[in-house]
């Protein structure tokens, strides 16, 4: 395991830069790159996660793509743990098993290696935000689908408005985050 220096007091929050009206009017888009962009907050994120994730001893650390494996990396080194990368249709290269799901507009699909994770693995879900929950939804059926445990999902926003924290707390899906950002 890698030690992080710790800086409690260090305001995550305020390293989030919002963008008006991206990708489309009337959206506040919450930009981590500033916060990965800024090192002390990058790893103070990377250790905060890291601290949350290590309670429920996970034998590895699952990360959605694209931006949960920046965080989900830098975990799975900081913790001495392997990373199992969920991605898009497509973007795996060897045999794959997968789970459709429905976005607002359609349906999309997410895979990961054939193999990667076995039944009784424990895993700690992580993605760089939670809006409405059905990306890491699908993201706990797949794993679950091939028998692992999923002990949490972790988050570096939340965003409340959207629910998905309700979605997942009714799912059975426990959920902790580490900046909640009300709309504005």
């Amino acid at each position: 395991m890698i030690a992080l220096p710790s800086q409690p007091d260090l305001d995550l929050a305020s390293l989030v830069r919002t963008i008006p009206d991206f990708p489309k009017p009337g959206i506040q888009f919450r930009d981590i790159t500033t916060l990965i962009g800024d090192a002390a907050g990058f790893a103070e994120s990377v250790r905060r996660l890291s601290a949350l994730a290590a309670v429920h001893r996970p034998d590895f650390i699952v990360a959605v793509e694209a931006r949960g494996f920046l965080f989900g990396a830098a975990m799975a080194t900081a913790m001495g743990l392997g990373l199992i990368p969920v991605r898009k249709a497509g973007k795996l290269p060897g045999v794959t098993i997968g789970v459709d799901y429905q976005l607002e507009y359609g349906v999309d699909r997410l895979e990961l290696h054939e193999g990667a994770v076995l039944p009784g693995h424990r895993v700690v879900l992580v993605d760089d935000l939670l809006a409405t929950g059905g990306t890491i939804l699908a993201t706990a059926e797949l794993m679950r689908s091939v028998g692992a445990e999923v002990a949490a999902a972790l988050f570096v926003i939340d965003l409340p408005d959207l629910s998905g924290s309700q979605r997942l707390a009714a799912a059975g899906l426990r959920c902790e985050t580490l900046i909640t950002v009300d709309a504005d």
